[in-house]
């Protein structure tokens, strides 16, 4: 499958926090079929290249002990062509900047936000970096989706701040949904999540990885030391079921049955 054209505003990577990094890299190691590439200590910090196939496909980096409580987490990053202007954009628009634009040696630039309905996002600004080199396929993201506590403010920001061109999937009382893009070319969705998260959950991003056999990958999650938080079922867009990893990072994986998300 070729690279994955990844538009300004789209999901063009993601990476998980962990506390345990090693334990991450044998659990999506046997889960997904990744190899893994750890970067220069003094350069890159010792960030961690997930790979599929010999294409790049995730990140992995290890959780600083003056994090405390945050959990473990998955980001997913949109590109931008300008992270400065993105970053003061994101002030304008009700959002909160976490991380100042910093650059990464030759690879790009990376920024981390709070949007404004409360979820952390990142950016990143292509160097030779040019994001995920695979994607919808096994073993690699397949859909990016905010579930959001504000739906209305969050469409708003990310249509002005990142520059979507958004598309009404749904708009009923039981379920509203909004995607970047249509049909078969949508890339990212948003949810309006204020009827189901706990009021201690925030509005937060969610990753989907494509799979062959979404229960074979429940039960081998499982083996590997996961917890499944949500079981599988079938949905309009494929066989989908939520687990968090070893270290409690939750994500989601989807099996496709003929249609797309």
């Amino acid at each position: 499958m070729p690279t994955p054209d990844i538009t300004p505003g789209a999901p063009c990577w993601i990476d998980l926090m962990t506390s345990d990094t090693g334990k991450a890299k044998e659990f999506y190691g046997e889960l997904f079929g990744w190899t893994f590439q750890t970067g220069d200590q003094e350069k890159y910090g010792g960030y961690i290249t997930a790979s599929k196939d010999d294409r790049m496909v995730a990140g992995i980096m290890q959780k600083q002990e003056d994090m405390g409580a945050m959990p473990d987490v998955w980001s997913t990053y949109l590109r931008t062509d300008d992270i400065k202007a993105t970053t003061e954009a994101v002030a304008a628009s009700g959002g909160r900047v976490y991380m100042e634009p910093m650059e990464v040696p030759e690879q790009g630039s990376m920024a981390m936000y709070g949007d404004s309905s409360g979820a952390s996002i990142g950016a990143w600004q292509f160097g030779e970096m040019k994001g995920f080199e695979v994607a919808a396929e096994a073993g690699a993201p397949a859909w990016h989706e905010l579930l959001s506590k504000d739906y209305d403010s969050a469409v708003a920001f990310y249509q002005k701040v990142f520059g979507w061109e958004t598309d009404v999937m749904s708009d009923t009382p039981e379920f509203r949904y909004t995607t970047l893009g249509s049909g078969d070319t949508a890339k990212a969705g948003i949810m309006d999540a204020s009827g189901f998260l706990p009021q201690q959950v925030p509005s937060m991003w969610s990753v989907y990885f494509a799979v062959a056999d979404t229960d074979a990958t429940v039960e081998q999650a499982t083996a590997l030391g996961a917890a499944v938080m949500q079981a599988a079922e079938d949905t309009p867009f494929g066989r989908l079921a939520t687990l968090s990893d070893p270290t409690g990072a939750v994500f989601k994986v989807i099996q496709d049955q003929g249609q797309t998300a």
